[in-house]
């Protein structure tokens, strides 16, 4: 069967449309769009103007599955309309105008979504998986396959530019505003004991920095094990904010100018907090586990 699956976040709304029989699962069609809903809170409301753009995009996307004849499009929400004040009235004007019904997912429910999708793809039995998106940190640790812990920060790449940034790059000042900030959610999540040698980052952030080290150290574009060492490097090379890193940036991931440093500060932070020593990339996340868990299992028991 084919089915497409929409994750309205806090910088991208996307689209993927698979092919699925069972837990086998084939993605057909990526496509995104960069809308920022982020930018659009304010004093804890998702404006009108942030609404309306939401509905361009999903009705831009149902027209699209509607021209390939695919009907079922299922849609969910993160952080931009989870952490606002009205939910339910952006729900009602989304399903309004373009004839969608968003379920939004606590916090809990998207990282487990994350972890459901990212260990569908395979990977290690033992470690921390990091879902940076723009306006959350959904993290899970887990052995042997199965979740140990789970929580939802709200802090995302998108979410400390804006609350944090005043230019294009951060200063040293605001970067160490991000920091904490960064830590101190860590902290409030009981999260700093933990100790885990491997992550699983999810989420264009981590996929944006794997690109990078890729470029600078020559590896295959398609790596998608980069060491923390390289990392902590690249945070290193890209705070300097001149002229050199907004070129290489624009280069290799142009979408991710004004995000890319504050994903990087999250990461970082996670990669000392937990001692992690290797970084994998997975190709599979949150629509994937969405897929598994809301569609295709369904169908089955039925």
């Amino acid at each position: 069967m084919k089915c497409g699956i929409v994750d309205v976040g806090s910088n991208t709304i996307r689209l993927s449309i698979y092919y699925w029989e069972g837990d086998q699962i084939k993605l057909l069609l990526n496509k995104k769009e960069m809308v920022g809903l982020a930018g659009y809170i304010k004093d804890g409301v998702l404006l009108d103007t942030g609404i309306s753009a939401a509905c361009r995009v999903l009705s831009k996307f149902r027209a699209l599955l509607d021209n390939v004849e695919i009907p079922d499009l299922y849609v969910f929400g993160t952080a931009p309309l989870r952490n606002i004040v009205n939910t339910e009235e952006a729900l009602k004007t989304i399903q309004t105008a373009t004839g969608l019904s968003v379920e939004v997912l606590s916090g809990a429910e998207e990282a487990a979504l994350s972890f459901r999708g990212a260990a569908s793809g395979g990977g290690s039995s033992a470690g921390l998986l990091a879902d940076i998106g723009g306006g959350s940190t959904e993290l899970v640790s887990y052995r042997e396959g199965r979740i140990m812990t789970e929580c939802s920060l709200p802090v995302g790449s998108l979410s400390l530019f804006t609350n944090h940034v005043e230019g294009l790059f951060p200063t040293s000042a605001e970067r160490r505003a991000m920091r904490d900030r960064v830590q101190a959610e860590l902290d409030k999540a009981q999260l700093a004991g933990i100790r885990m040698k491997s992550l699983t980052g999810v989420g264009g952030s981590i996929r944006a920095a794997a690109k990078l080290c890729n470029h600078l150290s020559g590896a295959d574009p398609d790596n998608l094990i980069v060491p923390a060492p390289e990392l902590r490097s690249l945070y290193k090379a890209l705070k300097k904010g001149d002229r050199d890193t907004l070129r290489l940036i624009l280069q290799v991931v142009p979408d991710r100018v004004h995000t890319l440093l504050p994903g990087l500060v999250i990461l970082n932070v996670l990669l000392k907090t937990c001692g992690v020593e290797v970084v994998t990339v997975s190709t599979r996340g949150v629509r994937e586990g969405y897929l598994l868990e809301r569609v295709a299992a369904p169908a089955a028991s039925r």
